[in-house]
């Protein structure tokens, strides 16, 4: 498995290249550091979000409820933020918490009731989406404080323009924090093992429930961070700014060589895809081509690498010899 991701990541590697090395030619400003930094600030919500539809997908689920959750998130920092507190600590906490509870609604769902977690995210969705436009009414949240806008337009040296956005700061973090758990902790073995084969994973001693639950609180937080980064980014909060946001992270997190069939992916591999991903649509808009073709290149990505994970899946299964152990 490792071998069979670590050439899947050498190869969209390659793809990322040849495709910048194209922009490039067309368009020599893609490769400017202030034009990166852009690309870089603009794309920390799509990284951040990305790294826990990672853990979801790498589960062997998907969550299709995403965006509406960083739209709630969205709307109650924003109400904190004009209604109560600018302060900045405050406002990451309870966009945390938000999210949190959100995943831990979506994991209790999947647990207690083992409904599959296309079902239930559908319906959570269906749900947060509708709570958040009935309280907003799709209302813009606009006035925030200026501390908060302040906070946002830090960088870390060379200037506003030139020096590093806090956003990629967070990013990074962010990034940092999922290769640990994945790489270091039972949790993140659990996520694997669930993924490769859910009866197995119990047979060595994972609670599967409980690195579910794990899972989905998981990807709350990082959407309740994303929500407040997104937030010092738009210096506002549209309600409808993440329709159909979910489909660029799941697409971003299988091209960057995820199986949607659960098992196999990595860190690195996701950080491969959301730059690709990024780079496509920066290039397209740099190269003057209809933005039409980004939501065509999308839905391509998606069930390209849905079809080809799913026949390797049968090769697989085909050359494996399968027996049968009847307990007396």
């Amino acid at each position: 498995m490792k071998t069979k991701a670590k050439k899947k990541e050498l190869t969209i590697f390659i793809i990322l290249l040849v495709i910048s090395a194209i922009i490039t030619i067309n368009n020599p400003s893609f490769l400017t550091l202030e034009n990166l930094f852009d690309m870089a600030k603009s794309n920390t919500v799509l990284m951040i979000m990305s790294m826990g539809m990672l853990l979801v997908i790498l589960s062997g689920g998907i969550d299709v409820s995403a965006a509406s959750m960083i739209a709630a998130v969205t709307v109650v920092v924003g109400n904190f933020l004009m209604g109560v507190s600018g302060n900045i600590f405050l406002a990451f906490g309870l966009g945390a918490c938000t999210g949190v509870l959100l995943g831990l609604l979506n994991g209790a769902l999947i647990v207690r009731f083992k409904i599959p977690p296309i079902v239930v995210t559908l319906g959570t969705m269906s749900m947060i989406i509708g709570m958040v436009l009935y309280l907003t009414n799709g209302v813009w949240i606009t006035g925030i404080p200026a501390s908060f806008i302040s906070f946002g337009r830090l960088t870390l040296g060379g200037g506003e323009r030139k020096g590093i956005p806090i956003q990629i700061l967070f990013m990074l973090a962010i990034i940092a924090l999922t290769w640990w758990i994945l790489r270091f902790t039972i949790w993140g073995r659990g996520v694997y093992a669930i993924g490769g084969n859910r009866n197995s994973a119990e047979r060595l001693g994972f609670n599967v429930s409980k690195i579910t639950l794990f899972i989905y609180a998981y990807e709350g937080f990082l959407i309740g961070i994303a929500g407040v980064v997104h937030t010092t980014i738009m210096q506002q909060v549209d309600p409808n700014a993440f329709i159909g946001f979910e489909l660029q992270v799941i697409a971003a997190v299988v091209l960057g060589g995820a199986s949607v069939l659960g098992g196999y992916g990595s860190v690195l591999g996701t950080v491969i895809g959301v730059a690709l991903f990024s780079v496509i649509n920066n290039g397209l808009i740099l190269m003057r081509i209809p933005t039409f073709w980004q939501k065509i290149v999308l839905g391509l990505v998606i069930l390209v690498s849905v079809s080809a994970d799913v026949i390797q899946k049968r090769i697989q299964e085909n050359k494996t010899i399968k027996v049968d152990i009847e307990e007396a």
